[in-house]
């Protein structure tokens, strides 16, 4: 059962968030950023997401969770155009991703879980190769490059080869990538993953102000505080189906984020374990 949703109260812009590309195209209020209907995957006998729908509204910080097998980084593929849906359809601000794909990628930031970078590049280089591939100008693609490696506090290692980042330097400079061609709806799959704590949270910093200037964006995580604090709407889902989805306060009812979803997942064992492994 899907609650309904209300936006948020933007906050004021602030001085720090002036270097952020902003969506190219402003959004109506009220409008969907992401709608899914009825999508659909399998594995071989393997149900993987089973007909599902969502609704993400524009202008939202959206957190999709969910246990390991869920179906995330499955929906988040055929929601961005990576992974071909047996069935539904997803549409990017109206836009339908399977019958004109282009226009529907364009409008879209993806920081996809696994899969690689062009690693024999530069940190500079491959952020400002993602903005040729979106047709930006040479001179605007250098600015936004300097000012999204200065956001991610990787100016210093703009010039070092992506083989030889760390796993949170390689995190830092997909989202750098994501976010240079200004898209209007940016989808991140597990984008704290390896990332430090300074970094993560100057990396909440980026997202909140992003939204502030106008995009969406949609973030699968583990930790459910995360999600809590950041995010302004949730959909739990498990084996491959929705079981709720709404405003963080909405879907939490009272509960933190956490207990909420262990309540509505189940699986949680009580247990001390067996007694070899107890020191008394």
């Amino acid at each position: 059962m899907e609650t309904d949703v209300t936006q948020p109260h933007p906050e004021p812009p602030r001085a720090a968030d002036a270097a952020i590309p902003a969506p190219a195209t402003a959004t109506a209020p009220g409008t969907a950023a992401l709608q899914i209907d009825g999508l659909a995957k399998r594995f071989g006998a393997k149900v993987a997401v089973d007909a599902l729908s969502l609704t993400v509204p524009s202008g939202s910080l959206y957190g999709l969770v969910g246990p390991n097998g869920a179906g995330k980084t499955t929906t988040l593929s055929m929601a961005t155009g990576l992974l071909v849906p047996d069935a539904g359809r997803v549409l990017v601000h109206g836009v339908d991703m399977w019958r004109d794909p282009v226009p529907a990628k364009a409008m879209l930031g993806n920081l996809a879980d696994g899969v690689k970078l062009f690693d024999r590049l530069t940190g500079e280089q491959l952020v400002a190769y993602n903005g040729l591939l979106f047709g930006i100008p040479h001179d605007e693609i250098a600015r936004r490059t300097a000012d999204l490696l200065a956001l991610m506090d990787m100016t210093d290692a703009a010039g070092t080869l992506v083989v030889d980042y760390s796993a949170g330097m390689t995190k830092k400079i997909a989202l750098a990538c994501a976010l240079v061609h200004a898209p209007r709806v940016l989808v991140l799959d597990e984008p704290f993953e390896s990332v430090d704590p300074v970094s993560a949270a100057n990396i909440q910093d980026v997202l909140s102000g992003y939204v502030r200037s106008g995009g969406t964006v949609i973030v699968s995580s583990h930790s459910m505080d995360l999600v809590q604090r950041l995010c302004d709407h949730v959909a739990i889902i498990s084996a491959g189906r929705l079981i709720v989805a709404g405003t963080v306060d909405e879907v939490r009812e009272g509960q933190s984020l956490q207990d909420r979803f262990v309540d509505l997942v189940g699986g949680r064992r009580h247990s001390e374990g067996p007694e070899w492994l107890r020191r008394s």
